[in-house]
């Protein structure tokens, strides 16, 4: 059997910064997309492992979370550590009984009562990093020497372009680890396994979910919807039940790493802009899945063709930040006349809009908005995102770019 191919993930060089400067790192995202791989690859010898996903061990931290410290004595990388909030005052003990850094490594796939654990037990001490799936830099081998993302006057290609068949099959493939290291034929049963997994493990310790089913529907009218503004009402009529519980659902969808909500600017001067915000899965094969598109060229030539290579290019953008241990500053921009901007970017008080497209043909009038915004607020650089096979410049301060050069 062939050794499983190692793929370098841009935190690697971060997280050997922050445990300089941190006693404790966490890492939270999603099931299966590679965190503990990660530590364990770039943990260096004598440093233990154990997994809450081992019953005996989990009963050990529940019940005696000292035992379990003595046990598995630091340095040390706990593994879903959202199942054991009881371990949360010990760690805090023995990181303040020691002068060293870098002690704890930490992973958690939901975020509700562990962050509240770790806010309340450990803040000061630990350092919480978000990741996701596979960026496209990652997927090239190139993961070390991605940047968080923002329109550049030049762009350093580090990526193979590809045609829009080729995109197209890496949106619908997704970005899960297992699903990219092996056969497509075993794309359908991750995904049946890891929703499984999911309400099995995650959705019923969140909450009580009384009707599966309808959960289920739910993921999948959601996923149909990516890239939309979130409509509590419209998604509830689908679905069949009540507003108020779509939005608990949504809450856990986000607070497992399954989808963002991406925010609108909003300025005080001005009623006129919009407030609600777009949801974006974090995962576009999943989505796809859920969706029941069965395959890329159906996805690519499919109604929600835009809507999905929208929430490719916004996924990429949040893993350029979050993989360089960084919250990305973005929001979307649409005001009552319909007047959009995809994204925007506001770094040391300057904005960068970002308007996203499939077509392969930019045009001035793809960047209109940029003007109405430039009346709230001054634009230092903007782009678009599309599938142009090279840079076009489309203002003095907007080039069109390849989505293979974000």
């Amino acid at each position: 059997m062939s050794e499983k191919r190692y793929f370098e993930r841009t935190l690697a060089k971060e997280i050997d910064r922050i445990s300089e400067n941190f006693k404790a790192v966490l890492i939270t995202g999603p099931r299966q997309i590679g965190k503990t791989t990660l530590l364990r690859h770039i943990a260096e010898d004598g440093r233990k492992y154990v997994t809450l996903d081992n019953r005996p061990d989990l009963l050990l931290a529940k019940n005696d979370p000292k035992g379990f410290l003595d046990m598995y004595t630091p340095p040390v990388i706990i593994d879903e550590i959202q199942y054991a909030p009881e371990l949360f005052p010990y760690i805090k003990i023995f990181l303040d009984n020691s002068d060293k850094n870098g002690l704890i490594w930490m992973t958690g796939s939901q975020q509700y009562d562990m962050m509240k654990n770790v806010t309340e037990s450990l803040a000061g001490r630990i350092a919480i990093i978000d990741m996701l799936g596979f960026s496209i830099y990652e997927r090239e081998g190139v993961g070390s020497k991605q940047q968080p993302f923002f329109p550049k006057s030049m762009v350093e290609n580090l990526l193979s372009k590809k045609g829009i068949s080729d995109t197209f099959r890496i949106i619908w493939q997704g970005a899960f680890p297992d699903v990219i290291s092996k056969d497509e034929k075993n794309r359908t049963a991750f995904f049946d396994s890891y929703i499984r997994t999911y309400l099995e493990r995650d959705v019923r310790q969140l909450i009580n979910l009384g009707n599966e089913v309808s959960f289920i529907t739910f993921l999948k009218v959601v996923a149909a919807r990516t890239g939309q503004e979130l409509n509590f009402e419209d998604i509830a009529r689908n679905v069949g039940v009540s507003s108020a519980t779509v939005k608990n659902w949504i809450s856990v969808l986000k607070a497992s790493g399954i989808i963002y909500l991406l925010q609108p600017y909003f300025k005080n001067v001005t009623k006129r802009l919009t407030k609600t915000p777009k949801l974006y899965f974090l995962d576009t094969g999943l989505a796809a899945y859920l969706a029941g598109w069965t395959t890329a060229e159906a996805l690519q030539f499919g109604t929600s063709a835009g809507a999905f290579f929208e929430t490719f290019v916004v996924s990429e953008i949040l893993k350029s930040y979050y993989h360089n241990a960084e919250n990305p500053p973005v929001a979307f921009f649409r005001d009552e006349k319909g007047n959009e901007i995809d994204l925007l970017i506001q770094q040391n008080q300057s904005f960068y809009p970002i308007e996203i497209k499939k077509h392969a043909t930019p045009m001035a009038k793809d960047i209109s908005a940029f003007k109405i915004f430039e009346k709230l607020e001054p634009i230092t650089r903007g782009c678009e995102i599309c599938l142009t096979p090279e840079i076009q410049p489309l203002s003095a301060n907007v080039n069109a770019i390849s989505v293979w050069e974000i």
